[in-house]
């Protein structure tokens, strides 16, 4: 009896010293943490439907752009989003990928939205563009929680002798959060000053 008390002890003890609840910790953490990016990705697309109603009523607004919004606002709010897809790089990746075009589709309409005085004018509609740039920010937090949370899940996934636990209970190191277009911002942007220049 006492050897057997002795053996759980043991067991309990080089469980502790694992790794294994730091990862039971981390994973609710970055769950915690992913549900915070959604509800934040969920708030923008409740606030869509209002902003593009505002602006139909300016009547020579471009279809194009409102189009576009809407149709990225659907493809981001079509994929279902479980708990499951955190493990998923593939599905991951799809999810981002949807929420950076309606990111993308409306910072066109924003830019686009300057031309027209009388929107500008219209008091709702600098009401929403407020509420949307608070929204951008609150996601832009949640998102930098949830990179951190991974980071800190991954390190403990790779590194000895934790790794050791993750391998035993298949812990794979979870997909952070990418940009959508690295490619292009690693890119330094070309300065050409001759066209400015005045002629002498």
């Amino acid at each position: 009896m006492i050897q057997r008390i002795l053996a759980v002890l043991a067991a309990a003890l080089a469980l502790t010293g694992c790794g294994y609840n730091d990862f039971q910790r981390l994973d609710e953490q970055s769950k915690a943490a992913w549900s915070e990016v959604l509800n934040q990705y969920q708030r923008r697309a409740d606030l869509v439907p209002n902003i593009v109603a505002t602006v139909k009523g300016e009547a020579d607004f471009e279809q194009e752009t409102l189009t576009r919004v809407i149709e990225a606002r659907a493809k981001a709010t079509a994929i279902q989003v479980t708990p499951e897809t955190l493990n998923n790089p593939e599905a991951f990746s799809k999810f981002q990928q949807a929420q950076g075009e309606l990111s993308g589709a409306l910072s066109r309409l924003m830019a686009v939205s300057e031309r027209y005085p009388t929107l500008q004018a219209n008091q709702g509609f600098r009401d929403l563009r407020v509420t949307l740039e608070g929204t951008e920010n609150r996601i832009t937090v949640a998102r930098n929680r949830y990179i951190q949370t991974i980071q800190e899940y991954n390190v403990l996934a790779r590194s000895f002798p934790t790794n050791l636990t993750a391998m035993v209970f298949s812990y794979d190191p979870k997909p952070s959060l990418a940009v959508a277009n690295e490619a292009q911002i690693a890119t330094p942007p070309t300065v050409d000053f001759s066209a400015s220049r005045p002629k002498p």
